[in-house]
């Protein structure tokens, strides 16, 4: 029987866990035990008598991990807390590789196999296990009412018999996962939705959300289309012409959204000071990608910027705002991931070497890192 262990989430301000009572009654369903650790759902509204009653142990840290054969995380935990876990024992979470190198040179040590999830690659299969969609899912949700929060003025139209209250103007830059949410999100509270992307192709998506896309015509030497689903870096010309077109347009917007990342690189730079400048008092930009160096010039994780009158939100961990939802779609996508891979015999998942998510997830293995996006 394979021992599942969830551990109480120590990072700053990460308030989700890995585990929700209806993933671990469907782990005891496939004949594992599940431990947790006390108080680790508390942040996302799951009491231990929850975990309880769906027949998983609540313990102190060092007891869940003894022994465990697989460690459930939302984000890696510091490799000591690992000690007394089965040797070689799986670590499946959100681990940051780029971001967090030593740690994943010690879980190598440490004889871990570290498995990061949002290395999931993108293909059909992979979806229910892909964290980085379901995450940004909610991300893109709740830029939009936060925006929304600190502007102070109506999104839709309003006709009154005192006059009439014009639309909100937003502008989504970045039309990924977390874009398409905010357009859709912004949409329904009654704003009058623009977007743009370096990506061709999500011309008929923001279309057919009911919005309007801004893209630049007739340059050449556009690179959006990037590997996996994700964005790459885009030519000069193209940034230029982007750059140009999007500082007309951005004047005229009361909320503005930005969503681009880069995996393994600092997040590119979409608003300048003087873009900004340009905006109406009293707008609000709420930058997305704050935690990997922001879109937005000036942008600070966790704190409210006020430029030009501008008011620029960004949170280090936006779904952890949102801890009840993400924690349960979190959970989901890691049940997903090993129930896929579960064998009967074995009593245990199994990843395939020659698997195309195995080669894509796994960093560490037999004391070594193996990850050729690391090595």
């Amino acid at each position: 029987m394979a021992k599942i262990a969830v551990l109480k989430e120590t990072a700053p301000g990460e308030t989700r866990v890995a585990a929700s009572p209806e993933t671990v009654k469907k782990f005891i369903g496939l004949g594992a035990s599940v431990a947790i650790e006390k108080g680790a759902g508390e942040n996302a509204s799951v009491a231990d008598a929850d975990y309880e009653a769906v027949g998983a142990t609540i313990g102190t840290a060092a007891v869940v991990t003894k022994d465990a054969d697989i460690l459930l995380g939302v984000q890696g935990p510091d490799p000591k807390a690992l000690k007394g876990a089965a040797k070689g024992a799986w670590l499946v979470a959100g681990l940051d590789p780029f971001g967090q190198r030593k740690r994943v040179d010690a879980y190598a040590a440490a004889g871990v196999e570290a498995l990061a999830m949002e290395f999931m690659p993108r293909i059909t299969r992979a979806q229910s296990m892909d964290i980085l969609s379901s995450q940004s899912n909610l991300s893109g949700y709740k830029a939009v009412i936060d925006s929304a929060a600190a502007y102070g003025r109506a999104f839709p139209m309003m006709m009154t018999a005192a006059g009439t209250i014009t639309a909100a103007k937003a502008f989504i830059m970045g039309v990924g996962v977390a874009g398409l949410q905010a357009i859709a999100t912004a949409r329904r509270l009654g704003a009058v939705v623009s977007a743009t992307d370096v990506r061709s192709a999500t011309k008929e998506q923001i279309e057919s959300l009911g919005a309007k896309p801004i893209f630049v015509e007739n340059v050449a030497g556009i690179e959006g289309e990037g590997a996996g689903g994700y964005a790459s870096e885009m030519s000069p010309e193209y940034q230029k012409a982007q750059a140009d077109l999007v500082s007309g347009h951005i004047a005229k917007q009361d909320i503005v959204i930005t969503t681009a990342l880069i995996p393994g690189r600092a997040a590119p730079r979409l608003i300048t000071d003087a873009q900004i400048a340009s905006m109406k008092p009293g707008s609000v930009i709420f930058d997305l990608a704050v935690a990997q160096g922001g879109n937005v010039e000036g942008s600070k994780p966790d704190e409210v910027v006020i430029k030009h009158g501008v008011k620029i939100i960004g949170y280090s961990n936006t779904p952890a705002h949102l801890a009840a939802d993400a924690s349960a779609l979190f959970a989901r996508n890691l049940f997903n991931f090993l129930s896929a891979f579960w064998d009967k015999e074995a009593d245990r998942p199994v990843l395939p070497d020659d698997d195309e998510i195995t080669a894509a997830i796994r960093l560490t293995k037999d004391g070594k890192v193996v990850s050729e996006r690391l090595l």
